[in-house]
C-alpha cells in the first residue's frame, strides 16, 4: 500500500506571505488578496473544510494550478484567513482606550466573542505559530489595558492567555449547543420545560443526587436550559478580573 505523506508547510515561506515580503510570481489575475478573500466567504458560509484550493478555485472561476502558484497550499492559505479577520478587530476602539483597565479587559472579551460569530471557523484556523502582522497588532493592541498596572511581563501575557482562552472556550460550548438545536430543531428552553419536570421527579426530594439535583434545578430554572453561555462568560469574565486584581495587589 502506498503511504501518503502531507506536505509540511515551510514556515519562513508562511511568514513571508502573512506580511507580504514574496515574491509575486502568480498569473491569471489572480492575486493572494483575491485568493484569501474568496476562501474566507466559503468558510463563512460552508465552514473551514469547504475551504480547500479546489472549492476556492471553482469560485474564482479560475484554475486550481493557478492558485498554487500564489498561495502554497490549504495551511498557509489557512494562515492568511486567519491573519486577515483578524485585522477587523478594534477598528474604532482599541482595549488601551476604554477607560480603566477592567473594561479593557471586558472589551477584548466582547470583540473576540464577536469575532468568532461573525467567522466561527476561525478558532479552528488559529494554531499559535502563524504569526503574522494582524495577530500581532492583536496581541499589541490587548496587552494595553494590562500594561502599567502592577504585573510583569509574564503575568501580562498569562493574563492574556487566560482571558482569551476562557472567552474561546465558552464560545466553543454555545456554538455546540447551537449545533444540538439544529440537530433536533428544539430549543433550550423547549428542552428543558420537557426535561425539567423529569428531572426534578428522578433526582428530586433528596435521592440519590440530592445536591445535583438542588443545584442542577436552580441553574435549570435560572437559565431556562442547561447552561447558559453568555451568563457563563460574564461570571467567569468577573472571577478573572477578581482573579488579576489580587494578583496586582500582592
Amino acid at each position: 500500500m502506498a503511504v501518503v505523506t502531507r506536505r509540511a508547510p515551510d514556515p519562513a515561506r508562511t511568514l513571508a506571505l502573512l506580511w507580504g515580503t514574496h515574491r509575486h510570481e502568480g498569473r491569471s489575475g489572480l492575486s493572494v488578496r483575491t485568493i484569501v478573500a474568496a476562501a474566507i466567504e466559503i468558510a463563512d458560509a460552508e465552514g473551514l473544510e469547504a475551504a480547500v484550493m479546489r472549492r476556492v478555485a471553482e469560485h474564482l472561476g479560475a484554475g486550481t494550478m493557478s492558485l498554487y502558484t500564489h498561495v502554497p497550499g490549504k495551511a498557509e492559505l489557512t494562515a492568511l484567513m486567519a491573519d486577515t479577520v483578524l485585522g477587523s478587530l478594534y477598528q474604532t476602539e482599541p482595549p488601551g482606550a476604554a477607560g480603566d483597565w477592567r473594561d479593557g479587559v471586558r472589551l477584548i472579551a466582547r470583540e473576540n466573542w464577536a469575532l468568532y460569530e461573525r467567522h466561527p471557523w476561525l478558532p479552528a484556523a488559529m494554531d499559535g505559530r502563524e504569526l503574522g502582522p494582524n495577530i500581532m497588532r492583536k496581541y499589541e493592541l490587548e496587552l494595553a489595558p494590562l500594561d502599567g498596572i502592577g504585573l510583569t511581563d509574564v503575568e501580562m501575557d498569562s493574563a492574556l492567555t487566560m482571558i482569551l482562552v476562557y472567552v474561546e472556550g465558552v464560545w466553543r460550548k454555545r456554538r455546540s449547543l447551537r449545533g444540538t438545536q439544529e440537530r433536533t430543531g428544539q430549543s433550550d428552553a423547549e428542552w428543558w420545560q420537557t426535561t425539567g419536570p423529569v428531572l426534578d421527579q428522578v433526582m428530586g426530594g433528596g435521592g440519590q443526587f440530592p445536591l445535583g439535583g438542588r443545584v442542577g434545578t436552580a441553574a435549570g430554572t435560572q437559565h431556562n436550559a442547561t447552561l447558559d453561555p453568555v451568563h457563563a462568560l460574564e461570571f467567569g469574565l468577573d472571577r478573572i478580573i477578581d482573579g488579576i486584581a489580587a494578583l496586582i495587589s500582592r
